[in-house]
């Protein structure tokens, strides 16, 4: 039997441009009211790129959501990502699709491509219609501007943003069995995170040479444990797409199991630490939680339980005030459909035993407070009933969400 050879792994700088073979620019066109931010992004490969992507499923869908899994149903590779942000084209009707398809052809005139090897996102408010002539104008700028250095990486990335406050970026090289490979990628996300199948925007990007059937089950793997697992209010868009794009060009081939595996856990890794900075930067944020389910009876219980806790005002006001108000969790996970009996359940805030089994534990109520209060909480909640587990991740809800979202249209 051959002996595992065992990953090296290291974070890296350079975000969704950390894989070599592509190319990334990002830059202000005129979307956004606020003069000179940036809010349009490009994204290419200097080779088709195998191409996975992972779209909501809310049944309200944004022009460029419809666009995007057309092209993906007919090719395996694309050649461009143009994305534009400060304005979601959504429920914008037959000129939404057509300013969709002009993005799309804009970018295929400059690269010199067919319009349906593009891929095009837009995010921001639902219901306007795109300034697309500003657009076609950026698009030429940002085919002039594109660089494989970090900073375009940066740019990229901050011209997907509209209520983040942070730019959300990760990287990671990866040495193994004689080669090695890069993946990263960038995301944004603030507000309307509720996921079902996706999240917002995201892109990611490697050199690792992977075929299409394999990324594509990697990828909807990979989000079902990572960016699919997040709320900060659990609304889910009308725009949500993660995009996976392989160009191959380090000569790492995913050919065998155990290269799967790696780079699998390299791409769950990145999905993971994108997904939480979502949440950390969720809109009026101040608390981080991470929700651990173990001992459910199934995989699918243990998603429930999690769920639920994740998208309850109840328990995300108990948090932000730092009210160790467990019977709150507790409650959740007995709604939740999953199989539960209170008399098998624990709960532990910070490590520290809260519910014991249908009973109060001793834990005094001000060690409880004490840990509610921390800028990152992990309420773990065994349901005793079997090996079925999930993690996910939810911040607190603020005032200050009350007030972004209150006056976002205005």
């Amino acid at each position: 039997m051959t002996k595992a050879s065992t990953a090296v792994i290291k974070q890296i700088k350079g975000g969704v441009l950390a894989a070599s073979g592509f190319r990334g620019a990002g830059l202000a066109c005129g979307i956004k009211s606020e003069k000179g931010r940036k809010d349009l992004a490009l994204l290419v490969p200097d080779a088709p790129a195998v191409a996975a992507a992972t779209f909501t499923q809310n049944k309200v869908r944004a022009a460029s959501v419809l666009w995007d899994a057309s092209v993906l149903k007919k090719h395996s590779h694309v050649r461009a990502v143009v994305v534009n942000s400060g304005n979601a084209n959504a429920c914008t009707g037959d000129r939404g699709e057509l300013d969709t398809q002009t993005m799309a052809s804009t970018v295929a005139g400059a690269l010199g491509c067919l319009t349906d090897e593009v891929l095009v996102s837009s995010t921001g408010i639902i219901g306007k219609f795109l300034p697309i002539e500003k657009i076609i104008s950026g698009i030429g700028k940002a085919h002039k501007a594109l660089s494989n250095n970090p900073a375009a990486a940066g740019r990229f990335a901050d011209a997907i943003q509209t209520t983040d406050t942070v730019r959300k970026d990760f990287a990671l090289r990866v040495e193994h069995d004689g080669g090695s490979f890069a993946i990263g990628g960038c995301a944004k996300g603030a507000g309307m995170i509720g996921p079902n199948m996706a999240t917002m925007l995201c892109y990611i990007t490697t050199d690792a040479e992977v075929d299409v059937k394999t990324l594509r089950r990697m990828l909807l793997q990979s989000v079902n444990v990572s960016l699919n697992c997040i709320s900060v209010d659990g609304h889910n868009s009308t725009n949500d797409t993660v995009l996976l794009l392989s160009s191959g060009a380090s000569g790492y081939k995913v050919s065998t199991a155990e290269r799967e595996k790696v780079f699998k856990d390299a791409l769950d890794r990145v999905a993971i630490e994108l997904a939480k900075a979502i949440i950390r930067d969720g809109e009026g944020a101040t608390k981080l939680v991470q929700i651990d389910v173990t001992g459910a009876k199934t995989m699918a219980d243990a998603k429930l339980v999690a769920h639920a806790i994740s998208r309850s005002p109840l328990n995300l006001t108990a948090v932000h005030g730092g009210d160790p108000n467990w019977g709150r969790f507790v409650s959740s996970a007995g709604y939740s459909g999953a199989a539960m009996k209170a008399e098998k359940t624990t709960l532990f805030i910070n490590g520290k035993l809260t519910f014991d089994h249908g009973m109060p534990a001793d834990t005094p109520t001000e060690e409880l407070a004490t840990e509610m209060r921390k800028e990152e909480i992990v309420l773990h909640i065994d349901m005793g009933l079997g090996s079925g587990k999930a993690t996910y991740w939810c911040c607190d809800l603020s005032r200050e969400y009350i007030t972004i979202n209150a006056d976002y249209h205005t």
